[in-house]
């Protein structure tokens, strides 16, 4: 009879916390696991939304339509150029902020605020901000010209225009990542800089040897939300482009072209297709990311 009653205790205990959790469960199925299954869904289907809404199954067809868009190809290069440039300079820009907050300077507080400032901005005020510094009559121009130099067409070069919004986003996320840096800094024991100085280690030794080792898992999760972020692109390309990706497609990205396949030629089909497809290459890059890390941990 005892275990029967510890049994019937432990289950409505267990009752008891799910019914504390459904609620939260619910917003999550909502408004993740249910769109995430009905993509999955239409990514196999031709979508009519005219009249009576119908699918009309394809089977791998709207994935093999990927092969032959010229399009897809191009947002998949614009994208990949983006992170590959932006990640590896945001996490070192990131690092080398945390590492002047984390020196104890004088007015610290004072610059943790001017810092972190440009991520509590919205992205979008951020985007017309940059627009107007890269405008034809914008602050860059004049600046260039107040020394002597011709101003450029920053917006309307196929060339620079992705460049653009590849600074805008270094400098708008690193301070993020650097609050995750300079919280991982902090939790790096003093007795182990002690130690080494003792021995003889210079600065740079004591970073590479101390400081890098340690900040592993933070650098970690500094790569991978970068890519995904980067990957993700959308707003900021939307906004300088008008939602065309131009000039010349250089600003699409496959965020982007995502949008317009959706919402523009109301080809959901396809355009959750190529979501699809983003969240594998996002999934894959993750996974290289999560191997390459325990390697060099095991190392």
């Amino acid at each position: 009879m005892a275990s029967r009653s510890v049994w019937k205790r432990k289950l409505r205990s267990t009752i008891t916390g799910y019914l504390f959790l459904l609620p939260t469960l619910l917003v999550i199925g909502t408004f993740l696991f249910l769109p995430v299954f009905y993509s999955l869904f239409l990514s196999f289907h031709k979508v009519n939304l005219l009249g009576d809404v119908s699918y009309k199954f394809v089977g791998f067809s709207n994935f093999e339509r990927m092969a032959q868009d010229e399009r897809a190809w191009i947002a998949l290069k614009n994208t990949a150029s983006f992170a590959v440039f932006v990640v590896p300079l945001q996490t070192a820009l990131a690092l080398g902020l945390a590492s002047i907050l984390n020196a104890k300077l004088k007015f610290q507080n004072f610059f943790r605020i001017v810092f972190f400032m440009p991520t509590v901005t919205s992205s979008a005020v951020l985007t017309l901000i940059f627009m107007w510094i890269y405008n034809s009559n914008g602050l860059l121009n004049k600046a260039l010209q107040a020394i002597g130099l011709p101003g450029y067409n920053w917006l309307g070069d196929p060339a620079v225009a992705l460049k653009g919004i590849m600074l805008m986003n270094i400098w708008s996320t690193a301070p993020f990542f650097m609050v995750v840096f300079l919280a991982a800094l902090q939790d790096i024991p003093d007795a182990l800089y002690e130690s080494a100085m003792l021995d003889g280690a210079g600065a740079w030794k004591r970073f590479t040897a101390i400081t890098l080792p340690m900040l592993k898992p933070a650098t970690f999760f500094t790569v991978v939300m970068g890519i995904i972020g980067t990957f993700q692109l959308f707003d900021q390309s939307y906004i300088f482009s008008a939602g065309s990706g131009g000039p010349n497609n250089s600003t699409l990205t496959v965020a982007l072209l995502i949008y317009q396949y959706a919402f523009k030629n109301l080809d959901f089909g396809y355009a959750s297709a190529l979501a699809v497809a983003l969240a594998l290459v996002i999934m894959i890059a993750t996974l290289l990311q999560r191997k390459l890390f325990a390697e060099e941990k095991l190392n």
